[in-house]
């Protein structure tokens, strides 16, 4: 079965689910050829009990519009995580959950997922990009930070910190460095 990239990402008001908020996420599916299959994004209504981090409330108060965008209409996370696991289940092939971090945005969306679906589409099957970069350029895990990545391997997309625009640059970059590694394979 064909597998579908599933680049997604998470913007929190803290650093871990639970004590802390997912505020916002989306996904862009890709296809390996860098076809967008579809997306998914939502604003969540915060947590009971959860406080924001001063740390990233902090980081917030640096980003103001990315802020306001992602507390737009926010719904209950009981009602979007199954809608977006069944969005993932009728994806046209395997889901491959792609982060830049996979360790800090699969957290939030796994923990989500587990509490208000009772389920995970994905399973545990993620990428990382950073770590994917990392082999490609033969580089040790802090040299592969996406400042030191080739012009060649992004596309000429905003970085705004609004989930869905960095779902789709992530997922693009993604798919640009896959192909250049089947390139070499050939």
């Amino acid at each position: 079965m064909e597998e579908i990239y599933v680049s997604t990402d998470v913007e929190t008001d803290g650093p871990m689910p639970g004590p802390h908020s997912m505020c916002s996420f989306a996904s862009a599916a890709f296809r390996a050829d860098k076809t967008l299959v579809d997306t998914y994004t939502a604003n969540l209504e915060l947590l009971p009990g959860a406080a924001p981090d001063p740390e990233r409330m902090a980081w917030w108060a640096d980003h103001p519009e990315a802020w306001r965008a992602c507390r737009l209409d926010p719904r209950p996370p009981g009602e979007v995580m199954p809608e977006y696991a069944a969005w993932v289940d009728a994806l046209p092939g395997n889901p491959i959950f792609v982060a830049y971090p996979v360790g800090f945005d699969f957290a939030f969306v796994y923990w989500y997922l587990m509490r208000f679906a009772g389920r995970s589409p994905f399973r545990h099957h993620g990428v990382d990009i950073r770590s994917y970069a990392m082999g490609m350029l033969g580089e040790t895990y802090e040299g592969a930070s996406w400042h030191h990545y080739p012009a060649r391997w992004f596309d000429d997309l905003p970085h705004t910190h609004e989930a869905l625009d960095d779902a789709i640059r992530q997922g693009t970059l993604f798919c640009n460095i896959l192909a250049e590694n089947a390139r070499r394979g050939s």
